[in-house]
């Protein structure tokens, strides 16, 4: 169980970077780079543009990875080998087997005196 929350919480972690770095990246080519003018820094607009393309595509790739991990760790309790759908099944009462309940209405009790019961006012 301590695999599959540890590798859910990275997906999580990657996830939240993915969409931080989409959300700085800009389809017209200026995002991250074009708040950064200076002629002295040390990456060029295209080196950035190409930065966030290659961590966009990596945390993609990690995210689909971890996914596949995490659906391998997923605990799977202390069944034994059958689903519980399965269990369901088997447990399952027939329909026909069900006993019918009464229709009729049973006759009115009547006191040892032979008179019918009336409710007291």
């Amino acid at each position: 169980m301590g695999i599959y929350i540890f590798v859910s919480v990275l997906v999580i972690i990657a996830c939240i970077l993915q969409v931080l770095i989409v959300l700085v990246q800009n389809s017209k080519g200026g995002g991250l780079a074009a708040n950064f003018t200076s002629a002295g820094q040390s990456m060029g607009i295209r080196k950035t543009a190409d930065f966030l393309e290659k961590s966009t595509w990596t945390l993609a790739g990690a995210i689909l990875i971890l996914c596949v991990v995490a659906t391998a760790t997923i605990p799977r309790g202390s069944t034994s080998g059958r689903s519980r759908i399965e269990s369901q099944i088997q447990n399952a009462v027939d329909p026909n087997a069900i006993p019918t309940l009464p229709t009729a209405v049973p006759p009115a009790s009547t006191t040892p005196s032979g008179s019918q019961d009336k409710p007291q006012k």
